[in-house]
Order: C-alpha cells, then sequence, then structure tokens
C-alpha cells in the first residue's frame, strides 16, 4: 500500500511538472508567434530617380584627392586643402551654390540653408563632415590604389574618405543638385551642416555649426548624421541587411593611473614595483568590468529585429527576455563586438615607466579608456576605477576629453517613421532597427538642436568595409554609392 501511495505521489508530481513545461513552452511560443512586425510597409516610388551613377562617382572621387585631414586637435587644421574642397564642390555643384545660402562657420566648416516654402514647419538638418584620417605610415604599401588617388577600379571608388564621411557629404550635395535641376523645394527649410574637424572631435566644427543654429532659434525635427548603415549578416539567422539607425551614442572617458615609488637599482627590489603595481591594477580592471545590461536603445533594437527572425531559437528567445535575458547578456559579452553594446567597456590603451632596465622607476601609469553606456556617467566610471584598484599608492584621475553618453532618440514620432520608410522605400529588402551607436559622431553637439538625433549612412556593408574606414583600402562601390544618393534624394522630396 505504501509503495502505491508512493507512486502515486511521484506520478501526480510529474504529471505538474509535464503540465508546467507545457504551459511554458506554450506562453513562449504563443509571445513569439504574436509580436507585431514595426516595419513599414515598402511602398512603391511615385517616379524613378535618375541617378547617373558613374558620373556622381567621378564627383566623389574628385573629393578624395583632396587630403582633408584631421591630424590632431593640437595640429594645425590643412587650410588650404579646406578651402580646395570647398572650391570643388562650389564648381561641381553650380545649382546648389547659386539656390542655396552657403556659409563658412569655425574657418572651415560649411553651412547650407535650403529654405522652404513653408516657414511654420519645423526645419530638418543633415550633416556631415569634411575632414578624414591619416593613413598610418607605412601602411601605404598596403593600398591596392593610393590612398588618396580617387582612383575608380574594379567597380570601385578608392581613397581616403570613400566611406567616412565624403560619401555622406557629396552625396547629399548630389542629390539636392539632382532635385534642383528638377525645380524641386523643399515644403520645410533644410540646413546642410558639414564640419571639419569630426574625426578629433568636432569641437571647432560641429559644435559652432550647432551653436550657430542655436543662436538662430533652429528647432530641428531631426537632424541626421552618419553612424549607421545597412549591416549584411549582422544578425544570425537573418538573411537580409539590416538597417541600423543608431538613436543613442555612448560617453567616453580616459583614466589615468599613476603608481610613485621610491627607486633604486633593480638588484635589490621591493615586493612590488611602481610597474608591477600599474599591471596589477591594470589586470583587475580587465578582469572586472562594469556590470553588463540591456540599455534602452539595445531593447528597442531587439523589438524591431525579433518579429523579423526565424522561429528557433532566435524569436523565442527575442520574445521572452523576462525569462531568457540572463542567457542572452552572457552571449553577447562573450563576443568583443557585441559586448561593447551591452556594458560600460574597458580598453587599456596606453602603459609606461621606467627608464632603464635595471633601474627601478621612480613612477608608472597607464591609461585605461572606458566607452559608457546609456544610464552610467563618467562619475560612476571613476567610482568603479577606484573600488576596483584599491590601492592608496595609485592616483586615480580622468583626462580632459571626457564626454557623457548622449541622450535616446525616440522611435516613435515622424521622423523616425520617415526615416524607416525613406530606407525601406530605397532597400526594400532591409530590415530597419535602432541601435546604440558605440563610437561618437558630430551629432551628439546638435543635442541643443532637436531631440531627435539620428545616425545612419545608406552604405550596404560588412564587417570588413566597416573595418576599411580607418584603415587600409578604404572604398565604395559605383553603385552603392548611387544608391546612397537615391537615398538622401528621396528622404529631401519627402520633406
Amino acid at each position: 500500500m505504501r509503495d502505491r501511495r508512493g507512486g502515486g505521489w511521484l506520478s501526480r508530481v510529474a504529471a505538474l511538472a509535464l503540465f508546467a513545461t507545457l504551459a511554458l513552452a506554450t506562453v513562449l511560443l504563443w509571445r513569439a508567434a504574436t509580436l507585431p512586425s514595426r516595419q513599414p510597409p515598402v511602398q512603391p516610388s511615385a517616379r524613378p530617380l535618375a541617378v547617373d551613377a558613374q558620373a556622381a562617382a567621378e564627383r566623389l572621387a574628385g573629393a578624395l584627392r583632396i587630403a582633408t585631414v584631421s591630424e590632431g586637435e593640437s595640429v594645425p587644421v590643412r587650410a588650404a586643402e579646406f578651402a580646395r574642397l570647398h572650391a570643388y564642390l562650389e564648381a561641381e555643384f553650380p545649382r546648389v551654390h547659386n539656390t542655396l545660402q552657403r556659409e563658412v562657420i569655425g574657418g572651415h566648416s560649411l553651412l547650407y540653408t535650403w529654405t522652404g516654402r513653408n516657414a511654420a514647419a519645423q526645419p530638418a538638418v543633415l550633416i556631415g563632415h569634411l575632414d578624414v584620417v591619416p593613413v598610418e605610415p607605412g601602411t601605404e604599401s598596403a593600398w591596392h590604389q593610393p590612398p588618396f588617388s580617387g582612383a575608380i577600379a574594379d567597380g570601385f571608388v578608392w581613397g581616403r574618405g570613400a566611406i567616412d564621411d565624403k560619401f555622406t557629404v557629396v552625396g547629399i550635395l548630389e542629390a539636392a543638385e539632382l532635385l534642383l535641376a528638377e525645380g524641386f523645394r523643399p515644403n520645410r527649410t533644410v540646413y546642410l551642416g558639414f564640419g571639419h574637424d569630426e574625426e578629433v572631435g568636432g569641437n571647432q566644427g560641429a559644435a559652432l555649426l550647432a551653436a550657430e543654429l542655436e543662436r538662430r532659434g533652429v528647432t530641428a525635427e531631426f537632424v541626421l548624421d552618419e553612424g549607421g548603415a545597412l549591416m549584411v549578416d549582422a544578425i544570425p539567422g537573418l538573411r537580409v541587411p539590416v538597417a541600423c539607425v543608431g538613436v543613442a551614442e555612448k560617453g567616453s572617458v580616459s583614466v589615468r593611473l599613476e603608481a610613485r615609488a621610491v627607486g633604486g637599482h633593480s638588484s635589490a627590489p621591493p615586493r612590488h614595483t611602481a610597474v608591477g603595481k600599474i599591471a596589477a591594477a591594470v589586470v583587475a580592471l580587465e578582469q572586472n568590468p562594469m556590470a553588463a545590461r540591456l540599455s534602452p536603445p539595445v531593447r528597442a533594437m531587439l523589438d524591431y529585429l525579433t518579429p523579423e527572425l526565424p522561429w528557433f531559437p532566435h524569436r523565442v528567445v527575442g520574445a521572452n527576455l523576462w525569462l531568457f535575458e540572463p542567457f542572452l547578456l552572457r552571449t553577447l559579452a562573450a563576443e568583443p563586438a557585441t559586448n561593447a553594446s551591452v556594458r560600460t567597456s574597458t580598453a587599456a590603451t596606453m602603459i609606461g615607466g621606467g627608464i632603464k632596465e635595471n633601474v627601478l622607476p621612480a613612477s608608472a601609469w597607464a591609461v585605461v579608456n572606458y566607452r559608457i553606456l546609456p544610464g552610467d556617467t563618467v562619475a560612476d566610471v571613476v567610482d568603479h576605477v577606484r573600488s576596483v584598484v584599491h590601492d592608496s599608492d595609485i592616483e586615480v584621475r580622468t583626462l580632459p576629453t571626457s564626454r557623457e553618453p548622449t541622450g535616446i532618440s525616440p522611435t516613435n514620432v515622424p521622423a523616425f517613421l520617415l526615416l524607416s520608410k525613406t530606407i525601406r522605400a530605397t532597400f526594400p529588402q532591409a530590415v530597419v532597427a535602432p541601435y546604440l551607436t558605440i563610437g561618437g559622431t558630430d551629432v551628439r553637439h546638435y543635442q541643443r538642436v532637436s531631440r531627435n538625433l539620428y545616425r545612419f549612412m545608406p552604405l550596404v556593408a560588412d564587417r570588413t568595409d566597416l573595418a576599411r574606414m580607418h584603415g587600409a583600402n578604404e572604398r565604395v562601390s559605383v553603385g552603392s554609392y548611387a544608391q546612397g544618393v537615391e537615398f538622401y534624394a528621396r528622404l529631401l522630396s519627402s520633406l
């Protein structure tokens, strides 16, 4: 009798467990099945946009031959090169320069005003930057085409700035020239702002452009900058490009650690030298990163992508973060590219100390750069560093280039919907999603002008293409560039 009763109890527990498992599976699958798509329908274009791909590529190539390099905040601006570029743009886009008002701001940045028909409508602002990064000395031979040749070969336009960011600047002007040839005038006023020092922070370019718009009382419907792209093979299980529209960007702070000690001969060293203390501190910071979490921009990206994913396991996981969030965080944190999206990242970038191999150094130092997740602050980072290092012999201080994360731009507003519709009209197979920009862009300076700040470049790319931006063999295909011009023309015409 006892055995039968015990067996019945176990059977009931097993039945309850099976029922609970089936109920949980039902809930998980139901939530995954009922997720609505957030993608706007693809609408046919009212008329074809006649972009002459080869002629547009030639004009981009001409801009790449002008070496508007930013080498550092303390290095003088290459004024002659920026003047050459200004003159080149004026010559190649005559309708733009005859119709729009052009001003030089901060010595080398450009501000264009395209007056709209409706003075009461909020203006739109499209921005980019004229400067490029230097070519690292010694890498010139790695380029298939010389970096400032502007060569057109094998279906590509080659040169520093082909993607970052003369693609944007020349592409916008190309689109405006195309529309002006058809007699187009926007309903709302459009400002085009092209800074000259984005690659070194934008403090003399974009910051002054934004301050000038603020001084004029401009409150923009939206500001669009570079920063995202149409990424191929970016999401496991998704076979179409993901149009990543940045809605926020991380902040940045570099923390300098310095240890001081009594110097002397290395034959009688103390237990911990200044170099040893700094090395231990850097290792401790790498082994104890700040906590990973899903910030609002990353959650928004998952909300947009999950309905487009195949069933298992991707959509089930994305639709049920209440259960799978810890697992997803561990997965994302395991890879450098995705780890940067879910935590304030730690990067030891500089270290030094000592003058001779047999002399104990009186001091040693290191610099650790943190890219700050929205929701964290510079002060949070400094507190974290001090708590992890926890050594009274090590001084912790921040370098003066720190910046807080930007605000988070909304996705439930007409401006974001307009961008999404324009992307889908130009790239019908693409899936649009907000995302967190992990680098820095000029648009952060425009927080005083609009709350709707977006970062998107209409370029189909993979990870190797993005690596070219600051590396060797930067290039863009002639066809991709023509599609980019088409996107900007659609966007401008929709205003």
